[in-house]
């Protein structure tokens, strides 16, 4: 795909789209992503994209100059539909993220394009779900549990959705390369993810944080 072929691609589609190119800066930038985000597309174009865009995953963790956005165009390695949370005209919304990978065969210059999705009212309702979800597996149907004789050890369940998906992926037999790929964040995150489940667990390895989980409902 051309330089020429790419921007009207981006310029075609109806959502938000926006593409960067390998240091992370917009090199395009539709009518619909000027709408979202409040700015004209001369406002956005060689820009790098966390000064616009200001990403937040579900941990609060804030885009930064080696953001997954900018990762994807060096890497090569277009990802699964995401969530971010993102800075637009209206204040910070989640939106739903999916990417194409692009190189201009003359220039050998590799881009990445991003549809953007705003789905702030779903989003809200699934933590309000995940939320509901660990406050029930720590009550009974008449209020909190209490079982004097249980040989399970007092354990703290409140984990963020992030861990939830984390240690779902562990009950799947998934490894830390894998989770992740999968959840697009680094290796070194998703083990720091691990260890804070095991703390609120009270387990020494993986798999008995996943035991201790399932028998709680967790997951």
């Amino acid at each position: 795909m051309s330089l020429k072929q790419f921007l009207v691609f981006v310029e075609g589609t109806a959502d938000a789209a926006f593409a960067v190119d390998t240091t992370g800066r917009i090199c395009a930038w539709n009518n619909a992503a000027a709408e979202l985000f409040g700015l004209r597309e001369a406002e956005a174009i060689n820009v790098p994209c966390h000064e616009i865009l200001q990403c937040a995953d579900e941990n609060g963790m804030i885009s930064s100059k080696d953001c997954v956005i900018k990762r994807t165009a060096q890497e090569n390695r277009p990802l699964v539909n995401f969530d971010l949370r993102l800075q637009t005209k209206t204040g910070k919304l989640w939106c739903n993220l999916s990417t194409l990978i692009a190189t201009d065969p003359a220039s050998g210059v590799r881009y990445s394009v991003y549809i953007v999705r705003p789905r702030e009212t779903r989003k809200r309702l699934e933590q309000a779900l995940s939320e509901f979800v660990r406050t029930q597996a720590s009550s009974g149907p008449n209020g909190p549990s209490i079982i004097s004789s249980s040989p399970t050890p007092s354990i703290n369940v409140h984990l963020t959705p992030r861990e939830v998906e984390v240690l779902k992926s562990l009950a799947k037999g998934h490894s830390t390369r894998a989770i992740a790929n999968e959840l697009n964040i680094s290796s070194a995150t998703v083990n720091n993810h691990v260890k804070h489940i095991l703390t609120k667990l009270d387990a020494h390895t993986r798999l008995e944080a996943i035991r201790h989980a399932e028998s709680v409902g967790v997951i």
